[in-house]
């Protein structure tokens, strides 16, 4: 398949986007105290002048409770100036703007909750919290289910207000909706459990439907799941096919397709593992700490393009709505075999961290692969007082991650 088929518009639900190349949620480390930076604003306007249809903005927390760290953007009103000023900055480069959605649950580095113990799908021994501290969890009662449905619902709102075109509902990676998901964590034995995924769904299916019901007319409404929880006891593709399926009949205008879990198998999500030099320039001793832990049970993976493609194909074949896959591509080969697969769009995260303007320069010829290493360096940088940023350039503009977005 022809290259140019990649730069060819993409229609999900009501958003027309240019191309088919969307840059993923990477976790930016540019909200300092919660709020917005101007180096944020930046980060995102590069990636959508370098060509991307669409950019999206991480881990956009519902709540003050679903934040997985201080140093995140929360979707309040006092955060909608400052991403207003993300938005308009990226509709000047002709791109749409995502917002990816977010409750943290049980795995939460916030040293205050409104709980004693973090919220998940079931109580009990709480895995993330060996990192934490909060070695327990509290399960979810009916009304803290309906509560934070209106806080995704209302999430998803302020997004509106604040000009973004789409947003992500995040279902992946460990997170609430993951936690629901996953049979490791999901031992409920009421309607929002059950021994098949389809059963451990209803939940998070019931989140997009309010979501769409409140935002689908207008906004493009994603959802990001797990093709494979990458760890002996957690969910397959298997138990993907049957979430996409739900997710479908529920009326998701678009899949984003990724992998792995952030505590019991953070590599599987990059395809490779964290170099140790890595963890030297994590500030915070926590987080440091916790990824040297990692290391002690992580299998040795070496990068390969398209690593979660086999998976990945398992739910391209069961359902017929758009996905987008999510997983190393990072060559204009590896575009166009992901088209050719029969996915919709091309999802990059790392590649275009390396190089904003990659989309352009596969289309003009001037590149046909990434420089992108997969050292995952900058995984880590995220925790460094100037945001993500790709080690192999010159480090980010530290002034810019210190003033308000909309300053």
């Amino acid at each position: 398949m022809s290259i140019e088929a990649a730069y060819t518009p993409l229609q999900i639900g009501p958003l027309k986007l240019r191309n088919r190349f969307i840059k993923s949620a990477t976790n930016e480390g540019m909200a300092k105290h919660g709020v917005p930076s101007k180096a944020l604003v930046e980060h995102h306007r590069r990636m959508a002048a370098g060509g991307a249809a669409m950019t999206t903005v991480a881990y956009c927390a519902v709540s003050p409770d679903g934040r997985t760290f201080e140093d995140q953007v929360t979707l309040d009103d006092a955060s909608l100036p400052h991403l207003r000023a993300v938005t308009d900055a990226v509709h000047r480069e002709g791109a749409a703007a995502c917002a990816q959605i977010t409750h943290g649950g049980a795995f939460t580095f916030v040293p205050r909750l409104s709980t004693r113990y973090p919220l998940s799908c079931s109580g009990g021994f709480n895995p993330p919290g060996v990192i934490s501290g909060r070695l327990f969890k509290t399960a979810m009662t009916e009304d803290d289910l309906a509560r934070i449905a209106d806080e995704f619902v209302a999430g998803a709102q302020r997004a509106a207000k604040a000009g973004f075109d789409a947003v992500e509902i995040h279902m992946g990676h460990g997170y609430l909706l993951s936690q629901f998901l996953s049979p490791a964590y999901n031992k409920r034995r009421d309607p929002w459990g059950g021994r098949s995924a389809a059963e451990r769904a209803r939940y998070p299916a019931r989140v997009l439907r309010r979501v769409l019901d409140a935002v689908g007319g207008t906004m493009a409404v994603s959802c990001k799941i797990g093709v494979t929880e990458g760890f002996k006891g957690g969910a397959t593709a298997e138990d993907a096919v049957q979430v996409a399926r739900a997710l479908e009949r529920e009326g998701a205008h678009l899949l984003v397709l990724s992998g792995g879990m952030n505590v019991e198998a953070p590599w599987a999500i990059f395809g490779s593992n964290m170099p140790p030099a890595a963890t030297d320039v994590i500030d915070n001793k926590v987080i440091r700490t916790a990824t040297r832990l990692m290391k002690l049970w992580e299998p040795k993976i070496a990068f390969h393009e398209l690593y979660l493609r086999e998976h990945s194909l398992k739910v391209r074949a069961a359902v017929q709505m758009p996905l987008a896959y999510l997983g190393g591509a990072k060559s204009v080969t590896g575009v166009q075999q992901v088209l050719a697969d029969g996915f919709d769009g091309v999802v990059m995260g790392r590649a275009l961290l390396h190089e904003p303007n990659l989309v352009n320069q596969f289309r003009d010829g001037t590149a046909t692969v990434s420089g992108c290493t997969a050292c995952n360096q900058c995984v880590v940088m995220m925790y460094t007082a100037a945001g993500t940023q790709c080690v192999l350039h010159a480090p980010n503009d530290l002034q810019l991650n210190q003033l308000p977005a909309s300053a």
